[in-house]
Parts: structure tokens; sequence; C-alpha cells
């Protein structure tokens, strides 16, 4: 996967990364779960399982 942001936004988290022992992908991964954990459920609507297609 390839994002695009800011230069500042990623020296930022790099370092914020780096003072806690932490690779950046890591982070990106966990923020990833947490956001599907939020986010996944609430599509699952409809008859039989079917996702919402909005």
């Amino acid at each position: 996967m390839q994002i695009s942001i800011a230069y500042d936004m990623k020296r930022r988290f790099h370092a914020a990364c780096a003072i806690r022992g932490l690779k950046m992908s890591q982070v990106i991964v966990e923020l990833i779960e947490q956001w599907l954990r939020a986010n996944e459920t609430s599509q699952l609507v409809g008859k039989k399982g079917e996702k919402s297609t909005k």
C-alpha cells in the first residue's frame, strides 16, 4: 500500500514513532484495525447479512 501525505506530517509521524521505539507500519496497522472495528460492523445491514451499498 502506498499513500501520499504532506512531508511535514510524515516527518512528525516518523519522529513520534521513533521516540516510542515503534515502526511507522506498526502504528498504521493498529490505526487501520481500530478504524475497521469502529466502521466495519456498521456497514452490515439488510437481510441475510448483505452489506450496505452506501
